[in-house]
């Protein structure tokens, strides 16, 4: 379904029952964070969120791609899963030849209906540039400061539109972007982006850098920004397919640059390739924690222009799951059968889980008639687009259902001897990676859990406590039979200290976590450990042993590629006993407890806790 505007959306979410209108006044300060970080990790509450009195003259929209069911509704289907069958069904008409001249008519329709999603140029002005600001202003818009150490109010769900110097080719990505002041703000594109290839281009040439950014519009929009396609394909190219029409272009007012016609909010402007980047960050991220400061270009605004009765569209990240784990799900089951038609014809199924933040983990069934699948999947992942940035990956048979996490852990452990079937490498990592020693770079990990001819276990997984009198060791946790142990350290263990705990023979892994995270929340615990481990550093094979050995303790005290380790994210005390005062003004219903209580521990876990502390008494809410 194609939308032709943002509002429209917001009117059909509403009429599904997955929108709520909040009239009371709201701050753009923490206070909209603390609601939806409640909302959004609520299973009945969870609910798109149109906040009409922001205190400037644009209601904020939030929330709306933050459940399975409104990502459904926004990309105009009934199942994810719909969008990847019909990808399947266009390449099998279009790759198997026709047999009679009959055959090759019957694919005209198709032909036609592919031209036709191809984005065109439209004369004149849009809807977008309806009104001009007389002075381009960005105070004017109910920006969001997210998070108690964000250094500025962030732009977070902007289409940045940026093109080769030649104009032949265009990108659109999501980038966050830092307020700065009224007329700039720092552009946080990372180095693996398309956006940074076309700032590299432009600065060979010593030339500034034409920019637009927009806002709202069809959700489907602000979806392809955030597509991994290769490089050269136009995001609005994915945009029609996914519409079934055709997205209208428009030319900027002040820049030689193109955006949809339709959006709500259009932000004109350019970066001086040759200027000093700029310090941007710290910034609450989806991974979780704070991702720290770095330098980045800075882009400078030469117009504003927006639609009659424009919606502002935001949304908030961190600890998961937030609104971009949908979207994160979606990007999954829709690229799923490219991966499988360009080389990996032995790929079945595929989960990315949102404790992962992304690239984290990923787990893959595959069809393993041939020794060696998962390596050639590893491989071909590790080097392919935003695949690259894997950490660790876990192929499993055909038969067992990747979004069953119980399964997955039974075929681990019933599969995979760590002598043969775990194998370290190294490359990419995502830019926001913290734990790595060198940006953007470190360790990868490969668990082969493919049948191997060996009888496959069920036992119950039931985590047990038990007692390993060690003075470093706070308390352990067995699991399946005692073959993966997780250890409460007080101090961290080293690998030669393992002999001294008493480990069953039966022990495959032994992980080391802090003791303020616990193993009951097992999805807590996921994002701990894959957040805190890099598989350089932190994952060790026992040499002469069955035994995988993993630190993941976070790293407080040591020097990474950022600087010192940074915090979790966790909404400071006087916002959270101000959401609970108004819950009920806001109209969601039963109260909900913040997910933050659970970080209590957070200040002693940190050597920037005394940044953390100092940030929050300057931004007390009034």
């Amino acid at each position: 379904m194609a939308y032709d505007s943002l509002k429209q959306a917001v009117i059909d979410l509403e009429q599904r029952g997955e929108l709520v209108r909040v009239k009371t006044p709201v701050s753009t300060v923490l206070e909209i964070t603390e609601i939806i970080d409640r909302l959004v990790k609520s299973e009945t509450q969870n609910k798109a969120v149109l906040f009409e009195n922001t205190g400037t003259d644009f209601p904020l929209l939030i929330n709306l791609f933050g459940s399975k069911q409104r990502m459904e509704a926004v990309l105009g289907v009934s199942q994810l899963d719909d969008i990847a069958n019909e990808i399947l069904h266009i390449f099998e008409k279009l790759t198997t030849p026709p047999s009679s001249f009959f055959d090759k008519l019957k694919l005209l329709p198709q032909l036609k209906a592919l031209s036709q999603w191809m984005p065109h140029h439209k004369k004149g002005r849009g809807e977008a540039q309806a009104i001009v600001m007389q002075e381009p202003d960005l105070k004017k818009f109910p920006i969001l400061t997210c998070w108690p150490a964000d250094a500025a109010p962030f732009i977070t769900l902007p289409s940045v539109h940026t093109q080769s110097p030649d104009g032949k080719e265009r990108n659109v990505g999501m980038y966050r972007m830092q307020v700065l002041d009224e007329k700039t703000t720092a552009m946080h594109w990372h180095m693996h982006k398309g956006g940074a290839a076309h700032y590299d281009a432009y600065k060979q040439l010593n030339r500034k850098m034409p920019v637009a950014v927009t806002l709202g519009g069809d959700p489907i929009y602000t979806y392809v920004a955030t597509a991994p396609l290769p490089d050269g394909v136009d995001e609005y190219i994915l945009a029609g397919f996914l519409r079934k029409k055709r997205v209208e272009m428009v030319r900027c007012l002040t820049q030689d640059i193109e955006v949809p016609a339709d959006v709500d909010i259009v932000i004109e402007g350019y970066i001086d390739t040759q200027e000093p980047p700029v310090e941007e960050g710290p910034f609450g991220d989806h991974t979780g924690y704070y991702s720290l400061p770095d330098t980045y270009p800075k882009f400078h605004i030469t117009a504003i222009t927006h639609r009659r009765n424009a919606i502002y569209p935001t949304t908030v990240v961190g600890i998961p799951p937030q609104e971009d784990a949908w979207i994160g799900k979606a990007t999954e089951r829709i690229f799923l059968p490219l991966l499988q038609l360009s080389a990996l014809p032995e790929l079945v199924n595929m989960n990315m889980p949102f404790w992962g933040v992304a690239h984290n983990l990923v787990i893959v069934s595959a069809k393993s008639r041939v020794p060696g699948v998962a390596h050639k999947i590893a491989h071909q992942f590790w080097g392919a687009g935003q695949m690259a940035f894997n950490k660790i990956l876990i192929v499993v048979d055909e038969t067992v259902p990747v979004h069953d996490m119980k399964q997955v852990l039974r075929a681990v452990v019933s599969n995979v001897s760590i002598a043969t079937d775990v194998m370290l490498s190294q490359g990419m990592l995502d830019v926001l990676d913290h734990a790595t020693e060198q940006k953007a770079f470190g360790g990868k990990l490969l668990i082969d859990a493919t049948k191997k001819n060996i009888e496959q276990k069920n036992e119950t997984l039931i985590l047990q406590e038990s007692s390993m009198a060690h003075q470093k060791i706070e308390k352990a946790y067995v699991l399946l039979n005692q073959e993966i142990i997780f250890l409460q350290v007080k101090d961290r263990l080293n690998i030669s200290e393992l002999d001294t705990i008493g480990l069953s023979e039966n022990c495959k892994m032994v992980i080391q976590i802090n003791t303020e995270i616990n193993p009951h929340e097992p999805d807590y615990l996921l994002w701990q450990i894959l957040n805190n481990i890099d598989i350089d550093r932190d994952v060790q094979k026992l040499k002469n042993s069955n035994l995988l050995f993993v630190d993941a303790t976070h790293k407080a005290g040591k020097q990474f590629a950022y600087g010192h380790w940074p915090n979790m994210l966790k909404m400071q005390d006087d916002i959270i006993r101000l959401v609970d005062k108004k819950w009920e003004q806001y109209g969601f219903g039963k109260a909900i407890e913040s997910p933050s209580k659970r970080f209590s521990f957070l200040k002693n876990i940190s050597d920037d806790s005394a940044y953390y502390d100092n940030k929050e008494k300057k931004s007390e809410h009034s």
